[in-house]
């Protein structure tokens, strides 16, 4: 039958370094041998199938695909075929991929890959729960860097499948002045100048403020993004006042599905979300063999 495989499975850009944190999470379950896969003669080959056992939203059809793809030299009749695209909904019974595979391989990728889909796919149904209640209004739902260690870049990924959108990738790609900051260079004002002097003019700066005062100040100042630490939405609203469009507004601090209507309701642009990537609940998903 050969092998049925589009282009790629991936939404665009594809997670950084994906298949290096997949391999080494393999080779974690694997070790020096599956010694569970001598009952399995070496040449047989099998019909398999994933399942979703709940509803969600789709992640991870992509390591679906590397890890069960047949290799060079299997047999002719290996193949794999992807059903449902990430992003997409997915409800109890839905088959997600299906192939025919060496049993071994198989038996030996299967939890591999069902812990990524399961995990993946939890992060981006969680967001996509918090994109419909804020729909309506301007607000964006972003990450933050509270994530697993280790597997950030495939979390955010899954975040944008579910609808949501990407805060800095780590401490590289974007400057963040929090309190222990200003707290550390004297006040706001201080430490903005301190980065003026050394950072790139391309680098985006952003402050958080805990009061309208070091709004105000952080406005002066210059900065491009203001973060609303733990603000109630009255001042949440006089913020998005006193900016006037100024700079970029960002809410964020214990912000959760009862609240984040509210919160996006005052006029913010973003309402950043730890619970995405530290709190999901995975999605069920289980392999049968046919």
């Amino acid at each position: 039958m050969g092998t049925l495989r589009r282009m790629s499975l991936w939404r665009q850009p594809e997670p950084q370094s994906w298949w290096q944190i997949v391999e080494d999470t393999l080779m974690e379950d694997i070790g020096s041998g599956d010694v569970s896969g001598g009952v399995i003669d070496e040449d047989q080959t099998i019909n398999w199938a994933i399942e979703a056992q709940g509803e969600g939203v789709l992640c991870g059809a992509g390591i679906v695909e590397f890890l069960l793809m047949p290799q060079p030299g299997d047999p002719s009749e290996s193949f794999i075929e992807s059903l449902i695209d990430d992003g997409s909904s997915v409800s109890r019974g839905d088959i997600v991929a299906r192939g025919r595979l060496v049993t071994r391989r198989a038996l030996q990728v299967e939890r591999t890959a069902l812990n990524f889909l399961m995990l993946l796919s939890g992060v981006s149904t969680l967001t996509s729960q918090f994109v419909k209640r804020v729909d309506g209004t301007k607000a964006k739902i972003v990450d933050t860097r509270k994530t697993v260690p280790m597997l950030r870049s495939l979390q955010k990924y899954a975040v944008r499948c579910g609808g949501g959108h990407n805060h800095r990738m780590g401490l590289y790609d974007g400057a963040m002045l929090k309190d222990n900051h200003i707290a550390a260079s004297g006040s706001i004002t201080e430490a903005v100048n301190r980065f003026r002097q050394y950072a790139s003019h391309m680098t985006k700066l952003e402050i958080e403020c805990e009061t309208l005062d070091q709004v105000e100040e952080a406005v002066r100042a210059g900065t491009d993004i203001i973060l609303l630490d733990n603000m109630d939405p009255f001042d949440m609203r006089e913020a998005v006042k006193r900016v006037s469009g100024k700079c970029i507004l960002e809410a964020s601090g214990g912000i959760d599905l009862d609240t984040v209507r509210a919160v996006a309701q005052t006029g913010v642009d973003l309402i950043s979300v730890g619970a995405l990537t530290h709190s999901s609940v995975s999605v069920p998903f289980h392999m049968e063999f046919e």
